[in-house]
């Protein structure tokens, strides 16, 4: 059996995986089990002479090989910050209204790509498995296609799919299709995410789907799929299940963890949280909504905007209905630990998760991990996350309806003990048997089979879902009130 070659932006420290979480749990483990190499940036940023650096450095731990390489203050600007941040993360989570894309940063964006491509090559094996992360990395293996790489090559976005007419607002969209079909395999996280991929390659790249359902697009074939990415149940949880405390009598917790993120929609629940109050003066005193936004891309114009517009939010709120002893929003602009999450999750009786647009969101799935069986909290959820195809037995939410948010967090809050029981036994359930073990194996598993020339069926389902979220998304923006809603229909 080859090796596993892991390439992503940045290079995860193995030995701390468990504290990372996430994927890097998952992949750390998979390098354990067998020989691999994880390869990209460093972390540091070095003068202009770096760019002409091909040779990584190189360490080892056990039997990984870790390679990395530093970027330019001008790669920075113009790979990172400039286009995988500025363009592909709008883009991708359909806010084309603040995507630069005048900025001009496609250059440095694929240059870095045929850097990171120059260096890997000479370090690759006839036997190896590539496995490619996310948008930063699109164009890398048609820059190690052209360098001869004849690998199975495989690609996993972590971030939404756009549907195809937002992909098609990308100039350099045809470039970027290009870069896909070079792959052997793409995963994405939900089967909208795949009907969209589909749907743009059909309608901007004249992609035609096979009879064994993989995609002909460029003069070259590939496969499509789903393969939604879990969390390590037993190792989030651990030990410490046995240890936390779980709720107190008093005040009810209301407990949000979203990286500090215009996609998160956090002035959307600040609203509902408020409207819940003003509807709900019973509850004024005795519930709290603790929002915990870590900083993230603080060098991005938008991120500065989102961050004034909580502060102030939380202000006015608090101002209007806190009391001496009661502060209603507890905002903390910082990351808590990770061995600290399971007891905050676990206190609280309310999980609220409401991006606008979320490739999956892992808090959603720590949250019921974390919870007492015996006395579970309630999880409110964004159906415009991608766990909302997994997680139906949330209270799935309209994160652009306010009154349907205040509706569902009195919902959630009066929930009787057996009804919360019967729904955290469903989802609980879904996240055990779909954690990132078996995402990770089954990805894996999928490309090496098409590695010995076999297929992996398409689903055509996904075409018609993705049309369908397209609409859903359209409509809950100019009438939030529009689509599904488990929680308290409109009268007719």
């Amino acid at each position: 059996m080859g090796r596993i070659i892991l390439v992503s932006n940045r290079v995860a420290d193995i030995s701390k995986a468990a504290q990372a979480g996430g994927m890097a749990v998952a992949l750390a483990d998979t390098l354990r089990s067998r020989e691999g190499l994880w390869f990209g940036w460093n972390g540091r940023i070095s003068d202009r002479r770096s760019e002409q650096i091909t040779t990584p450095d190189i360490s080892h731990i056990n039997n990984t090989t870790i390679a990395t390489l530093p970027l330019s203050s001008r790669e920075h600007e113009g790979y990172y910050t400039g286009y995988s941040n500025n363009v592909l993360w709008p883009v991708f989570h359909a806010r084309l209204d603040i995507a630069q894309f005048e900025s001009g940063h496609f250059e440095r964006y694929l240059a870095v790509n045929r850097r990171f491509a120059q260096a890997l090559h000479p370090l690759l094996k006839p036997d190896d498995t590539i496995w490619v992360h996310d948008y930063h990395l699109i164009p890398l293996a048609l820059e190690l296609r052209k360098l001869g790489v004849k690998n199975p090559i495989g690609f996993f976005l972590h971030i939404p799919v756009p549907p195809a007419q937002i992909f098609l607002a990308i100039p350099e969209h045809r470039e970027l299709a290009r870069g896909l079909a070079a792959y052997d395999l793409v995963g994405l996280q939900t089967k909208i995410d795949v009907g969209n991929l589909i749907d743009y390659l059909q309608d901007g790249a004249f992609g035609q789907i096979l009879k064994d359902g993989r995609i002909r697009a460029f003069d070259r074939e590939m496969a499509i799929a789903s393969f939604p990415v879990g969390i390590d149940v037993e190792g989030f949880v651990g030990q410490r299940a046995r240890q936390t405390r779980d709720r107190s009598p008093g005040i009810a917790r209301i407990i949000g963890v979203d990286r500090l993120d215009y996609t998160k929609g956090l002035p959307q629940k600040f609203r509902a949280f408020s409207r819940f109050l003003a509807q709900n003066a019973d509850y004024r005193g005795k519930v709290v909504l603790s929002q915990i936004a870590p900083p993230t891309r603080e060098s991005v114009s938008a991120y500065a905007d989102i961050r004034n517009e909580l502060e102030t939010l939380s202000g006015s709120i608090n101002g209007r209905f806190g009391e001496l002893d009661w502060v209603p929003i507890h905002y903390i602009h910082r990351s808590a630990p990770r061995r600290t999450l399971v007891d905050i999750y676990r206190s609280s009786r309310v999980g609220l998760v409401t991006p606008l647009r979320d490739g999956m969101n892992l808090v959603a799935k720590e949250y019921i991990a974390a919870q007492n069986p015996h006395d579970p909290g309630v999880l409110i959820l964004s159906r415009f996350a991608g766990a909302a195809e997994q997680l139906k037995d949330a209270l799935i939410v309209n994160p652009y309806d306010i009154d349907e948010m205040a509706t569902a967090i009195k919902t959630a809050l009066e929930m009787p003990l057996e009804e919360r029981q019967e729904h955290y036994d469903s989802l609980i359930d879904g996240i055990k048997r779909q954690d990132t073990f078996m995402w990770c194996r089954s990805f894996l598993q999928a490309l090496e089979r098409l590695g010995r020339r076999g297929t992996l069926a398409v689903p055509r389902q996904p075409l018609e879902a993705a049309r369908k979220a397209l609409q859903e998304i359209e409509l809950a923006r100019v009438h939030p009130r529009v689509g599904t809603n488990r929680i308290a229909p409109d009268p007719i």
